[in-house]
């Protein structure tokens, strides 16, 4: 057992090593904005240190290190990241109070990450044999230490909110089930990951409702009234946050996300714009907007307009999206063609992640610690077929070690992958009603961790197959 304490330490200062190397030693890896930062910046009290700066070093091309500090205002968007960058932000008063450095932020994120580490690491189903513990932890550094995640920390996105906390839901929910009188505090730790994960980001709110689900399932795993109180409670918390977390999305971001959505999506390569408007109810004479995006200059009809506040936002919605999808089944599984070509890309390449100062070029991409995003993206099949039959696979394959297993509790860590799953599956098919076919590599981001969660399981629960059979035969 030793041996092994030893080798989680010598895993998680691996992971430190990698992190701190990448985050937080000059020149720092980041991410360029593009244009979503202001929508938490305005709320923490942070702006852009040069005003003046061009547009084009501002957005898309730089990562930016520092940002001049002010009192927090309103930012009129609801996130749980508001409340990470917020911590962050009084940590960096402490070092400076006029100027904040990103980095307070993308330490608060590895630490977080490292937590998520050293929890799954302490899992039973890891220590059971030295080889799966071993590989455990050498897939997880190549997979989720990839910059391909890790350079979104040192960023205002909300990516690394969905990332951490599913990790950290999914490492609370497993221990859970390794226990036959389980604490109340691994519950509350689930809930409130579950409940930080779902509320990072609108399109993340869906995974809060599979959540919900699978917390429902863990509250007969005691018999404790202050379980099941605090069980209840928090379940009706996280399905209060998943909802409201869409319902109060700012009008704006609700304007271009419709605007993508028909024009940039149901529209873009459409063989009748003009039918498929008359299906959505809409005027026809919208026609003349197919393919265009949300922040294209020098529209036909300029996107906010009062001829569009007037004849389309009134009268669209993603319910409306959703249906048009269900009526025309083939129009969208070839759009669900197209998402499949951009799924397995991790690294938005549009999105520079160097620092001007250090002397990059603009859109300057950082290209080591990247070998499972490059693996991924060269190796892997870009196709429907490949994801459908990955899927399949996988739910074969937990399905029939579920239906195996007659312990309450076993059977509700197969659960857990279920969901994972499932989170996966909607994490892919949600993107195109909610913004079209518009920034498509980031808005797979939660799919891709879901991707490489199954993924990364399927391998260790091979290896422990292969460890179990020669155990076997040597006996």
């Amino acid at each position: 057992m030793s041996k092994l304490i030893k080798w989680d330490t010598l895993a998680l200062l691996a992971g430190a090593g990698v992190l701190g190397f990448l985050l937080l030693v000059g020149p720092i890896l980041g991410m360029a904005d593009n244009g979503d930062f202001l929508r938490i910046m305005g709320s923490v009290g942070l702006s852009y240190l040069d005003p003046t700066e061009p547009f084009q070093e501002k957005y898309f091309a730089f990562t930016h290190k520092q940002f001049a500090m002010s009192a927090p205002g309103i930012g009129g968007y609801i996130s749980s990241e508001v409340i990470v960058v917020f911590l962050a932000t009084l940590l960096g008063r402490l070092y400076n109070w006029q100027l904040f450095d990103i980095r307070f932020l993308g330490a608060m994120y590895s630490i977080l990450l490292l937590v998520a580490f050293a929890c799954l690491l302490q899992l039973k189903i890891l220590t059971s044999s030295r080889a799966v513990k071993y590989s455990f932890s050498m897939i997880f550094l190549v997979i989720f230490f990839d910059v391909g995640y890790t350079a979104y920390f040192n960023s205002f996105f909300g990516e690394p909110m969905a990332f951490i906390f599913l990790l950290l839901t999914l490492a609370a929910a497993l221990r859970l089930t390794e226990i036959k009188q389980p604490r109340t505090a691994w519950f509350v730790f689930f809930m409130v990951s579950a409940i930080f994960m779902a509320a990072s980001k609108i399109q993340n709110a869906p995974a809060g409702i599979i959540l919900a689900l699978l917390s429902l399932r863990f509250l007969p795993l005691s018999n404790r009234k202050s379980w099941k109180r605090t069980g209840a409670a928090l379940i009706a918390l996280l399905v209060l946050v998943s909802t409201a977390i869409y319902v109060t999305a700012p009008r704006e971001l609700r304007m271009i996300n419709q605007y993508q959505s028909v024009f940039y999506g149901i529209l873009k390569n459409s063989p009748s714009p003009e039918k498929d408007l008359l299906a959505l109810g809409l005027d026809q004479k919208l026609a003349i907007l197919a393919g265009t995006n949300y922040f294209m200059p020098d529209t036909p009809i300029p996107q906010q307009s009062a001829e569009l506040k007037q004849s389309f936002y009134p009268h669209i919605s993603h319910g409306k999206i959703a249906r048009f999808y269900l009526s025309h089944p083939s129009r969208y599984w070839d759009k669900l063609q197209v998402t499949a070509q951009h799924a397995m890309t991790i690294h938005i390449a549009y999105l520079g992640n160097r620092e001007k100062a250090a002397g990059f070029e603009p859109g300057a991409i950082y290209n080591s610690f990247n070998l499972w995003s490059e693996l991924k993206r060269n190796l892997l099949p870009h196709s429907i077929w490949f994801l459908i039959g990955f899927w399949v696979l996988y739910y074969t394959v937990v399905l029939a070690l579920y239906s195996a297993e007659p312990a309450r509790h076993r059977r509700a860590s197969y659960e857990v992958f279920i969901s994972v799953g499932a989170i996966g599956a909607i994490a892919f098919l949600v993107p195109l009603i909610g913004d079209g076919e518009a920034d498509m590599e980031k808005h797979l981001f939660l799919f891709n961790v879901c991707f490489d969660l199954m993924f990364t399981a399927s391998l260790v629960w091979a290896i422990h197959q292969v460890v179990k059979f020669v155990r076997d035969r040597a006996s």
